[in-house]
């Protein structure tokens, strides 16, 4: 069958950006699945858009350079080889900020009006945690670092409506990703990222996991180490799905 080639001013897909991790890799496929989640979590090279309406229609999609001849990124329905590799990238996004409200009043339906009004806005909110103590709800959200100031009016004009609870701000916030549709299958695959992280001195505030990522808010100074010592954890330089799929490649055309 046919593809859909998508020329851009990127040679394809790679195991993280190249920019920032000098070992990163091109992949020679990747799921769907898994360049969503990439696209979600920082890696620019496709919009979502795109990749939904490919995996809506069964059609393959070939992302390459415009300049040169050399194959790109062929993105793919999920098969079970993918699977055997755990982790296939990593991504960054550097400019996060945390707005957290305190002493909350237990009530049902408070998230809801809550995010509601930030829906209403327009805003993107990237992370939610909520926790209970005897002192009321805290409800902490993680958004874009140019959204701050509005969701901050927002979440301040809600505290005040309310009548109780504290607000305060957190600036210079980044996030780090691991992803991979092996992870479905894989055990150890969060103990090894978050002791990599550890172990080269990274806090990590909090953490969100979907079953094919698993991602780590951290200071903006250790984002881009970060970036590099996930890429490093998952041996991602070897480029183990770029040497699967070159064979598949090789063994569909003979």
């Amino acid at each position: 069958g046919g593809c859909c080639e998508i020329y851009t001013d990127v040679d394809g897909v790679y195991t993280a950006d190249p920019r920032l991790v000098p070992g990163a890799v091109k992949l020679a496929r990747i799921s769907y699945e898994e360049m969503l989640e990439l696209a979600a979590l920082g890696a620019g090279v496709m919009h979502a858009r795109a990749v939904i309406f490919g995996e809506k229609f069964g059609v393959p999609i070939h992302v390459r350079h415009s300049q040169k001849p050399d194959p790109g990124t062929m993105i793919v329905e999920e098969s079970p080889e993918m699977e055997e590799i755990a982790v296939i990238g990593a991504a960054l996004k550097p400019e996060l900020g945390r707005i957290t409200l305190r002493g909350l009043p237990a009530g049902v339906g408070l998230q809801g009006r809550l995010f509601e009004t930030i829906a209403r806005r327009g805003i993107l909110v990237d992370d939610i945690v909520q926790t209970e103590s005897a002192e009321g709800m805290t409800i902490a959200v993680t958004v874009e670092h140019g959204d701050l100031a509005e969701t901050k009016t927002v979440a301040g004009e809600f505290v005040h409506e309310l009548g109780r609870g504290e607000l305060s701000v957190e600036v210079g916030l980044a996030k780090v990703s691991a992803v991979g549709t092996g992870m479905k299958s894989h055990s150890g695959v969060a103990s090894r990222m978050f002791r990599a992280l550890g172990d080269a001195g990274i806090p990590i505030q909090n953490i969100t996991t979907s079953e094919i990522k698993i991602s780590c808010i951290v200071p903006r100074e250790h984002g881009t180490r970060g970036l590099q010592v996930i890429h490093d954890a998952f041996n991602l330089t070897k480029g183990e799905r770029v040497r699967a799929g070159e064979q598949a490649d090789r063994a569909a055309s003979r």
